[in-house]
C-alpha cells in the first residue's frame, strides 16, 4: 500500500523524540514532535539567559510553523490533574478512570490552584473575576485585549477525562511551547478557565461566561442553587474555596481580543470518517426547561386509576411525546433531571418536575419542537389521547396542571471567519497536502463557552476525535496523538490570529 510521510521536525537541538505512527486511512504520518518527559524538564529548568527573545511578528512561515507542542507533557498535564476528582473506574490502568470533578467543589479548587500557579510560573498575570473565572495572560510587545484558548475544567458527574479539560491543558501546553522557546508575540495571549461549564452542579450551562458576555445577570447567576437537596449557591460556594474574585465579571472590564477553544467532538463522526480535526462553523440552538407537572399524591393501594391525579404518569406520557415530536422534525429532545415527591413506594407522586433539552441546528426547528411540547403537554395533563399515548390507559376522572420554566436559550451560533481562516491555516501547517482528507468543518452539537465568547469577540472551535463518540461518560476517551494534533493546530491557530492582528489584517 502506498503511503506517504509527514515529517514534522521539532524545536531545539539534541533533543530526543518518540516516533508515533498513526495510520489514517491509506496515509502513515511519522511525528517526531513530541519530547520525552527527560527533555521537558531540562527544557523547563535551562537558564533563559543564554537565549535571545523572539518576536512572532518577525518569524518566517516556517520559523512559525515548526513551533511544536509536546505530547507527552500535554499528556502529564491533563492526568495529574484529573487525579482531584477521580470518578467511576472503567479499566485496570491508572488513567482508566472517568471524572466527577463538580464546579466550585473541593476537587475544583485544587485544579484551579494547579491553574494559576502554573501559568504564573510561565510568566502570566490571573485575573479571577466575580464568577471565578481564571484568565492566564502572558504580555506582548504591545498593548491590548488578549488573544485566548478557552475552556473549562470541571466535569459531570459521570464524566471523562476531556471533555473540557483537554482545551485548558492545551492552552497551557501553549504557553510552556512559547515559554520554551523564549517566543515574545505582538499582543498578549493566553488561556481561560471558564466556571461551571457543564450546568452539572449549578443548573444553567456556560453560565460564567454568559455573564461575562452580559447575557446573564450577575444575581441570577450567584443565586443559583446546586442541583438536588443541597442549598448551597453559586455565590457561597465561590466565597467557600476563596474564588469570588475582585473583578467585574463582564467583556468590558476583562476584554478579549479573540477566542479559539479546543474540545473533543463529542460524536462519532470524525473516528467514523478517519478525520483528525474538526474546523467548527458554529453551534446549534437549543434550550433547556424545567416542566413542572402537578397532581394529588394518592394512596397506591386504595385509590384507582379512575380517581387518581398521577404526576409521574403525566410526565412520562410527556417525555414520550417530546422524543417524538423532535424525532419528526430532525431535532433531538431529552429528559436528565426528574424530580418527584413525595418519594415513598406507596405513594402516588402528585409532584414531579423534569427538564427538557430541545436542539436543531435550526433556531425555528426548536421553536416549533416547543409549541408542539407546550400544547400536547397541557392536553395529557388533562387526560386527553395525544398521538395515542392515552390507548390502553385507564381513564381518570381527575386530572394534572402542567407549567414552564425557561432556563437557558441558546440561540444558533455562526463563528466568525477571521478565526475559522486561522484553523484553517493551522491546520494545513501541520498536514500539508492531506489537509482536506484530514479535516471536516462541522456543526457543534453541544453548547460551549464559545457560544457565549462569540457574541463579544471573534470565536471559533476545533474538534478532535472521540472514540466511539461517547462523551459524558467515564469511558471517554481521546488518543494521546489526537490530543496532541488538536493542541498544535489551537497554538498555531491562536498565533497565526496574533500575526493577523500585528499586521492589520484582523
Amino acid at each position: 500500500m502506498a503511503s506517504r510521510a509527514l515529517l514534522q521536525r521539532a524545536s531545539g537541538r539534541g533533543a530526543l523524540h518518540r516516533i508515533h505512527r498513526v495510520t489514517v486511512a491509506s496515509t502513515v504520518y511519522l511525528s517526531k514532535n513530541f519530547s520525552t518527559p527527560n527533555n521537558i524538564e531540562n527544557s523547563r529548568n535551562s537558564s533563559t539567559s543564554a537565549k535571545r527573545t523572539k518576536e512572532l511578528s518577525e518569524m518566517s512561515e516556517e520559523e512559525v510553523s515548526g513551533l511544536k507542542v509536546k505530547e507527552d507533557r500535554l499528556m502529564r498535564d491533563l492526568h495529574e490533574t484529573c487525579e482531584w476528582g477521580k470518578g467511576e473506574r472503567w479499566g485496570s490502568a491508572p488513567t482508566e478512570t472517568g471524572m466527577s470533578r463538580l464546579s466550585l467543589s473541593d476537587a475544583d479548587k485544587k485544579a484551579r490552584d494547579w491553574f494559576a500557579q502554573t501559568t504564573e510560573s510561565l510568566g502570566c498575570v490571573v485575573t479571577t473575576d466575580f464568577m471565578g473565572n481564571q484568565f492566564a495572560i502572558r504580555p506582548g510587545t504591545k498593548d491590548g485585549p488578549p488573544t485566548v484558548a478557552g475552556s473549562h475544567l470541571d466535569t459531570q458527574p459521570t464524566g471523562g477525562r476531556y471533555d473540557g479539560i483537554l482545551g485548558v491543558t492545551a492552552g497551557i501546553e501553549m504557553l510552556r511551547t512559547l515559554h520554551d522557546n523564549d517566543i515574545t508575540t505582538s499582543f498578549p495571549v493566553g488561556v481561560v478557565n471558564w466556571t461551571n461549564e457543564e450546568g452539572a452542579r449549578f443548573p444553567i450551562s456556560m453560565v460564567s461566561s454568559g455573564v461575562w458576555a452580559g447575557c446573564i445577570p450577575l444575581s441570577h447567576a450567584h443565586d443559583l442553587k446546586e442541583v438536588g437537596t443541597g442549598t448551597a449557591t453559586m455565590k457561597s460556594e465561590l466565597q467557600r474555596i476563596g474564588y469570588l474574585g475582585e473583578v467585574d465579571c463582564n467583556h468590558e472590564t476583562v476584554p478579549l481580543a479573540a477566542h479559539f477553544e479546543l474540545h473533543i467532538e463529542q460524536g462519532p463522526i470524525l473516528e467514523a470518517e478517519e478525520r483528525k480535526i474538526g474546523i467548527v462553523q458554529g453551534v446549534q440552538a437549543y434550550k433547556w426547561f424545567t416542566v413542572k407537572v402537578r397532581g394529588a399524591d394518592c394512596h397506591t393501594g386504595t385509590t384507582s386509576f379512575s380517581h387518581r391525579a398521577d404526576a409521574m404518569l403525566a410526565a412520562a406520557k410527556m417525555i414520550v411525546y417530546s422524543h417524538r415530536a423532535a424525532a419528526k422534525r430532525g431535532a433531538l429532545a431529552s429528559t436528565g433531571i426528574l424530580q418527584l415527591k413525595p418519594g415513598s413506594t406507596n405513594t402516588v407522586p402528585g409532584s414531579v418536575d423534569f427538564s427538557l433539552d430541545i436542539r436543531s441546528p435550526d433556531d425555528h426547528i426548536v421553536e416549533e419542537v416547543e409549541k408542539d411540547c407546550r400544547v400536547a403537554f397541557a392536553a395529557l395533563a388533562a387526560g386527553d389521547n395525544i398521538d395515542g399515548l392515552n390507548d390502553h390507559f385507564t381513564p381518570s376522572s381527575k386530572s394534572c396542571e402542567v407549567s414552564w420554566i425557561l432556563d437557558t436559550h441558546s440561540p444558533a451560533t455562526k463563528f466568525h471567519p477571521d478565526c475559522i481562516s486561522c484553523v484553517e491555516s493551522a491546520a494545513s501547517s501541520l498536514f500539508g497536502n492531506d489537509t482536506e482528507a484530514l479535516t471536516k468543518p462541522m456543526t457543534s452539537g453541544a453548547g460551549h463557552d464559545s457560544v457565549y465568547t462569540s457574541k463579544r469577540v471573534p470565536t471559533t472551535m476545533i474538534f478532535v476525535p472521540s472514540r466511539d463518540g461517547v462523551s459524558h461518560n467515564p469511558v471517554e476517551y481521546t488518543r494521546p496523538e489526537d490530543c496532541a494534533m488538536g493542541a498544535q493546530v489551537l497554538m498555531q491557530a491562536v498565533l497565526r490570529y496574533d500575526i493577523r492582528r500585528a499586521e492589520g489584517k484582523v
